[in-house]
């Protein structure tokens, strides 16, 4: 198959999971169908067009996507047929990932735009959303500073964190979470993802995260691990202490939106672009019904029951599970016919 019919058709992709130094994946085997067990193999990095970073890896091509059934890298495919699959962009913009922990993650926070370009000359930072598709016993998240934290007292644990593995977790907000949760995640408010959360994570294009804990389970992380070749004090400045537990509920957890109800398919809105320009997440639920013609450019991940997709001469089964790219050159014109579905819709920033 050559590259312009791939760009002229939604565009699947091999599986692609990506090494990270916490351990789960069990829950995949749920959501993909397949016979995940938990590993250091965690996620999937959906429609990916961006690499990965580890610590000694010598894979040129981690975190990268292949297109199905092809040798063909996603990002490679951009570059060639780049008008049809991206219009004028000049790229996706956005990073798509399935992630299941059946450990906490350590605490982090990630860079703002600001933060990226004086020390990574990026136009990226990190800004993230989660949404809650599977959860084990007792699932949580970490996520903002107890109120009175001072900058003291985090630098303290980060150093208490060698001998103490709960130093830096003490404080931070621990909150339940079930299926269905949505929170945005701004660049620098200190979180940690809870063992047992299957989350779908849409984010800035970047793997920009600055972990200051020296344990990830039994993994002990490196200097570079930490701080991502910054200076100690640099890399800590990331952090804004001013998320603490009533502005990150007020804030940060999103109720979904109804957009519109019709043909047997409810539209929501989980993030929106009033909650960040980096991107938005929307959500199809379709009973007895079909979605609107489905946009282009934006990756589509179909979370519950089975469909399928078509047009005019094309048709193609999906499931749980399943994703997909929507090409610009197919925009309008396809969409999804089901029985029972839901479909998450991720889509990248506006262009300015």
């Amino acid at each position: 198959m050559n590259t312009k019919t791939i760009a002229n058709n939604p565009v699947f992709f091999e599986k692609n999971r990506v090494f990270r130094v916490y351990l789960g994946g069990k829950l995949f085997s749920d959501f993909f169908g397949d016979n995940s067990e938990d590993s250091f193999y965690p996620e999937e990095w959906i429609c990916s067009s961006t690499k990965a970073l580890n610590e000694g890896s010598t894979d040129e091509f981690e975190g990268l996507s292949t297109v199905k059934g092809t040798n063909i890298h996603f990002n490679e495919l951009i570059e060639c047929e780049k008008e049809l699959m991206l219009g004028n962009r000049n790229g996706l913009d956005v990073l798509v990932k399935a992630l299941d922990s059946a450990i906490r993650l350590p605490v982090q926070a990630h860079p703002d735009k600001a933060f990226s370009r004086v020390h990574f000359n990026s136009e990226f930072g990190k800004a993230e959303s989660w949404l809650v598709l599977g959860a084990r016993e007792d699932a949580c998240i970490y996520f903002g500073f107890k109120d009175g934290v001072t900058p003291e007292e985090f630098e303290k644990a980060v150093e208490e964190s060698e001998n103490d593995k709960s130093a830096m977790e003490k404080l931070l907000n621990k909150i339940p979470v079930s299926v269905g949760d949505v929170y945005f995640i701004p660049a620098k408010a200190v979180h940690a993802i809870g063992a047992g959360c299957l989350i779908l994570e849409v984010q800035e294009p970047t793997d920009f995260t600055i972990q200051p804990e020296r344990w990830c389970g039994d993994y002990h992380l490196s200097d570079n691990e930490m701080y991502i070749g910054l200076e100690k004090k640099t890399a800590l400045s990331v952090f804004d202490y001013s998320y603490n537990y009533e502005r990150v509920m007020r804030e940060c957890k999103k109720t979904p939106v109804a957009a519109y109800e019709n043909n047997g398919c409810k539209k929501e809105i989980l993030i929106s672009k009033d909650d960040t320009p980096c991107f938005s997440v929307e959500r199809y639920i379709v009973n007895n019904g079909k979605t609107e013609a489905l946009q282009g450019v934006c990756v589509y991940v179909v979370t519950e029951g089975s469909g399928k997709i078509v047009s005019e001469d094309y048709e193609k089964e999906i499931k749980k599970g399943d994703y997909f790219f929507m090409p610009y050159s197919c925009d309008g014109k396809f969409l999804v016919e089901s029985n029972s579905l839901t479909l998450a819709k991720c889509v990248p920033p506006s262009i300015k």
